[in-house]
């Protein structure tokens, strides 16, 4: 018994000390850009983004457009719905008994938000949605998650409904907490239709002078190469609910700065430009993020920097600090994709501008 504690206490030393060892950081370079213009429920606040890349041409683009933000062009930012998915999966006996499965857990959904409600003191269960394979029965939760993103809790509340559930119906068996049908870290069609984490949009006017002084070019040139690079490129491609020009640069940037989750950039960017002409010759410009997934507490929100980003960005207002990250990044997204199409409108400027850049900084 004493060899095998000694042994025992050796193993943990090596672990602990492999540990300490292969524990570092990468260091990516940091800006806070802006200020950005924002309005959120008519109050206008002068907001600084912090974007953590060695993409450094994002911080140009983001600060250009900061830069028409503050010429009167306010951007405003609205949040559309809020919930974190984890969808669960039942393997029945046949088709039948899963259609009498979904029967059962719609009688019975009062029992299931008591149970989530062991679980977590915040989260809450909002909707259900269901799709049936065969005898398999695929079940997607959407869950409000308070200031957090909401990965493990919703995890855990998913888990704690599929045991539940599989106590009512022997005639089934919960195969996973996860099915693939939330969309976690995956392109989808459903998480642009549903809604995956904070479905965010962005939008601003601006007026034709502004547009020729501080973009140089005009809306015409913008909304024209919007269509035939955002959409009909796209579309080309195969892209699926996505029609952007670099929104995975600037949300990147944004997650790492803010400790989210960065894998999430996967959904996220399935964000969506849109560009018209207004009746004044103006050129309204917006981004829809169906998919921003952060939070202001929870896992990677810890490290002092990280902490003191998030603080420095939503503790002066009177707004949910989680939405208010989330209304910063979709203006930091709109900032950046309205920069680069301006830019693109005129050969030469965008290797111009990165040659300067990227040569300037290596």
């Amino acid at each position: 018994m004493i060899v095998f504690k000694a042994q025992l206490h050796y193993n943990l030393k090596q672990i602990l000390k492999h540990y300490a060892m292969s524990k570092s950081f990468v260091p990516i370079p940091v800006r806070h850009v802006g200020p950005i213009a924002l309005i959120i429920n008519d109050v206008k606040h002068l907001i600084r983004v912090p974007l953590a890349t060695f993409e450094t041409p994002v911080w140009h683009a983001v600060a250009r457009g900061a830069k028409l933000s503050r010429n009167d062009c306010p951007i405003h930012s609205h949040i559309i719905s809020n919930s974190m998915s984890r969808s669960i999966l039942f393997d029945c006996e046949s088709v039948a008994n899963s259609i009498v499965l979904k029967q059962l857990i719609n009688s019975r959904i009062s029992e299931i938000k008591a149970c989530v409600a062991t679980t977590s003191q915040w989260a809450e269960l909002e909707e259900l949605h269901f799709r049936h394979l065969g005898n398999k029965l695929y079940c997607r939760l959407s869950f409000s998650t308070a200031l957090a993103s909401g990965h493990n809790m919703t995890t855990k509340a998913a888990d704690a409904i599929g045991q539940l559930i599989q106590s009512w119906a022997p005639f089934c068996r919960f195969m996973t907490v996860s099915g693939n049908l939330c969309t976690d870290k995956k392109v989808s069609s459903i998480n642009p239709t549903l809604g995956r984490g904070k479905h965010v949009i962005a939008e601003m006017t601006l007026p034709e002078a502004i547009v020729k002084s501080l973009l140089h070019t005009t809306p015409e040139a913008i909304i024209e190469l919007h269509v035939n690079k955002n959409l009909n490129g796209s579309i080309l491609a195969g892209s699926l609910h996505s029609a952007n020009a670099h929104a995975a640069n600037t949300l990147l940037a944004f997650y790492l700065a803010t400790g989210q989750d960065a894998a999430n950039i996967v959904e996220g960017s399935q964000a969506i430009v849109h560009a018209e002409l207004t009746d004044n010759n103006d050129l309204y410009f917006s981004v829809s993020l169906p998919s921003i997934i952060v939070g202001s507490i929870g896992a990677g929100k810890n490290d002092p920097v990280i902490r003191n980003h998030i603080q420095a960005l939503t503790q002066d207002y009177s707004i949910d600090s989680s939405e208010m990250l989330a209304h910063a990044c979709a203006s930091a997204v709109l900032c950046s994709e309205l920069s680069l199409l301006a830019a693109q409108t005129q050969p030469g400027e965008l290797v111009r501008s990165h040659m300067i850049l990227e040569r300037r900084n290596n």
